[in-house]
C-alpha cells in the first residue's frame, strides 16, 4: 500500500510527547482561515510513499527521538485512514509510539469500522477542535462540525487518550462564551490528557505569498501569549463548571 505526503520532519518536539518523526500526509477537505499548509491540501499533491519507506526513515533517527514516536498530521491524515493504519500497526509491532494529529472532520457512523480498526494501534490523538458553535465553524473552516464532535465523542467513549487543541484568532475564536462553552462540553471528557490552547500567528502569509493565494485573514494580529492564556483559563473555567453541573444533576 503507498500513501501520499507532504514532507516529514525528523525532530518534532510539539507534535506529541518528546521528540518525534513526523509525517505530514498530502490532502485536506477543509479550507481553514488561518491554515499556515495551504500546500497540503490538494489530494493529488506530494510524493508517494510506502509504510516501509516511512519506518526505514524513522528508523535512520531513532536513537535521536528521545521518548517520542511517530506523529502522522496533514493536511488531513484520516483521508488516507487505510494507509496511516497500516502504518500505526506495522509501528507498534516495532514498539513504536503512534500519535495522530488530526481535526476528525471524515468521522461518521458509516466507517466506524475503520475508525475502530485504526485506533486498535494509535497511543495518542491531538484533536484540533476550531470551534464549538456550528455555523462559526462552517465560515471559519468550509464544514461544520456536527461530525467532528461526534468523532470526539468516540474518542471519549472508547477511552483513548487525546490532547484537545484550539487555535484563538482574534474576533474568531476568541470570544468568551465560546471558550466557556467549550469547556463545559469538554467537562465529560475524562479522556482528556492535556489542553493546549495556540494563540494565532501569521506564519503562513509567506507561504500564500509563494503559491500566489490571497492570505484569507488580511492583516488580522497575531495573538498574544497573554491572551492565549486568558483564552485557557476561560475553558477551564467552562470545564469547572461543567464538572459541577453533572455532580449536582447526580445528586439530585
Amino acid at each position: 500500500m503507498k500513501g501520499r505526503i507532504h514532507s516529514t520532519e525528523s525532530f518534532g518536539t510539539v507534535d506529541g510527547p518528546g521528540i518525534r518523526y513526523v509525517v505530514f500526509m498530502q490532502g485536506c477537505p477543509m479550507r481553514c482561515l488561518y491554515c499556515h499548509n495551504p500546500d497540503t491540501w490538494n489530494v493529488n499533491g506530494g510524493r508517494e510513499v510506502t509504510v516501509q519507506e516511512l519506518l526505514n526513515e524513522y528508523d535512520s533517527y531513532r536513537e535521536f527521538l528521545k521518548n517520542g514516536g511517530i506523529t502522522v498530521t496533514g493536511g488531513e491524515p484520516l483521508l488516507q485512514i487505510d494507509f496511516v493504519t497500516e502504518l500505526f500497526k506495522a509501528a507498534k509491532l516495532r514498539d513504536i509510539h503512534t500519535c495522530l494529529d488530526t481535526s476528525g472532520v471524515t468521522f461518521s457512523e458509516s466507517n466506524r469500522e475503520k475508525f475502530d480498526a485504526l485506533f486498535m494501534h494509535t497511543d495518542l490523538v491531538l484533536l484540533d477542535i476550531k470551534h464549538i458553535d456550528n455555523q462559526v465553524h462552517k465560515r471559519l473552516t468550509g464544514h461544520g462540525n456536527e461530525n467532528i464532535l461526534k468523532f470526539a465523542e468516540y474518542l471519549r467513549d472508547k477511552n483513548i487518550p487525546v490532547w484537545i487543541r484550539h487555535v484563538v484568532v482574534p474576533n474568531i475564536t476568541d470570544k468568551s462564551e465560546d471558550l466557556f462553552r467549550l469547556g463545559e462540553y469538554l467537562s465529560s471528557f475524562r479522556n482528556m490528557k492535556a489542553l493546549d490552547v495556540l494563540p494565532y500567528h501569521d506564519m503562513g502569509k509567506v507561504k500564500y505569498e509563494a503559491l500566489g493565494m490571497e492570505y484569507p485573514l488580511g492583516n488580522t494580529p497575531v495573538l498574544s501569549k497573554e491572551d492565549g492564556i486568558k483564552a485557557r483559563d476561560i475553558i477551564i473555567k467552562g470545564i469547572k463548571s461543567g464538572l459541577r453541573k453533572r455532580k449536582e444533576s447526580k445528586n439530585l
